[in-house]
């Protein structure tokens, strides 16, 4: 089979690669160039797509014994994800950038452009498993576990996808790259945002969106206790710098409850107040078996890192209703909620939808 193998630059791309060589593949190997301007990217240890990655990609390539290209997808990654991080916190909701990145970038404009040169699927180094029944599933290695992030796409996708790393833990990988003479195998993993330099996430938003005065009030007397520079800078459960000018009356700490951009206000409250038993969610994609006529039980994950909920799904058209059995705390508009059968085998993604309340 003739794949394409996206090359981060990153130990696991590159191993993963290696894998699809030895399984006996016809491989060529791909960067994605995504910034416009490299410089304004994370860089060094942290970084992720920038020209360092560029030339590891080459070197892990040289050594694979693979031909190596670079695409350049900067116009499209700026347009799909960086105006949609931007449009979707101006909007009061907390995107997650690496799945949009998933969806749009690397399995929508990559895989189209890989299909139509003749490749018959992308690899990828995503800690996910995809068997030979299609269905996706759980990494061994549940605290790198990627199916999250990889929820979103489609069966036709899937179907053109392969995860060799799914069966290995980090360590694993690490050490069979060291074995392979790949000088990435010691390489740290990249953190945060790709497109915010210093990690600034607030100075990013306000550089793009301004600042824009609101008031910050209390849920339980309507009082303004608080004043912001811009609602965008906040998101559902954060505690911290919230720099509030009274405190609460029993002196309990205050989370964030709610954002609303119209009013531009930044609602707070105690954190029992954050606890949800209801998600409702937009856009499902549903790739673990047949679209379902009846509600469903299974497991749901509301963040890429937060806790698995037993619950019973329902899909009505373009919504997804998700009753919780026992309620959450920061639930955030814009997250993904993503729907897991578990099984022996690993637990299998079902469907997911975004998260809208």
């Amino acid at each position: 089979m003739r794949v394409l193998a996206a090359m981060s630059g990153g130990v696991d791309s590159a191993v993963a690669a290696a894998r699809a060589v030895a399984a006996g593949h016809d491989v060529t190997g791909v960067h994605l160039a995504l910034a416009r301007n490299p410089q304004t990217y994370r860089t060094g240890a942290r970084g992720c797509c920038t020209l360092e990655d560029s030339r590891d990609a080459r070197r892990a390539a040289d050594v694979i014994g693979i031909p190596f290209y670079v695409w350049d997808m900067a116009d499209r990654f700026h347009e799909d994800v960086v105006d949609d991080f931007v449009a979707e916190y101006a909007a009061g909701r907390t995107p997650n950038p690496c799945l949009r990145c998933n969806e749009k970038i690397k399995f929508a404009a990559v895989l189209d452009r890989a299909v139509a040169l003749g490749f018959d699927a992308v690899v990828t180094g995503h800690h996910a498993r995809l068997g030979p029944d299609g269905l996706l599933r759980r990494s061994v290695d549940v605290a790198k576990d990627q199916s999250y992030v990889l929820a979103v796409l489609t069966r036709e996708q899937l179907d053109r996808s392969i995860f060799p790393l799914g069966d290995s833990t980090k360590a694993q990988v690490r050490a069979e790259a060291a074995e392979r003479g790949l000088a990435v195998a010691d390489k740290p993993d990249s953190h945060d945002i790709c497109f915010i330099a210093d990690g600034d996430t607030r100075g990013f938003l306000a550089g793009r969106l301004g600042e824009a005065p609101g008031d910050v009030v209390d849920a339980s007397t309507g009082a303004v206790v608080g004043s912001h520079t811009g609602a965008y800078a906040y998101t559902v459960g954060q505690r911290r710098g919230l720099h509030l000018d009274r405190p609460a009356p029993d002196g309990r700490p205050r989370y964030v409850l709610s954002i609303t951009p119209k009013t531009n206000t930044v609602t707070v409250g105690p954190a029992e107040a954050l606890e949800v038993s209801e998600v409702r969610a937009e856009r499902p994609v549903w790739t673990g078996g047949p679209r379902p006529d009846a509600p469903v039980e299974c497991e749901v994950q509301l963040r890429a890192h937060g806790d698995v909920v037993p619950a019973t799904v329902a899909l009505d058209g373009a919504t997804l209703h998700a009753e919780l059995r026992r309620p959450v705390r920061g639930v955030a508009a814009g997250q993904a909620v993503v729907a897991y059968r578990p099984d022996p085998a690993g637990d299998v993604v079902l469907g997911s939808a975004t998260i809208t309340g």
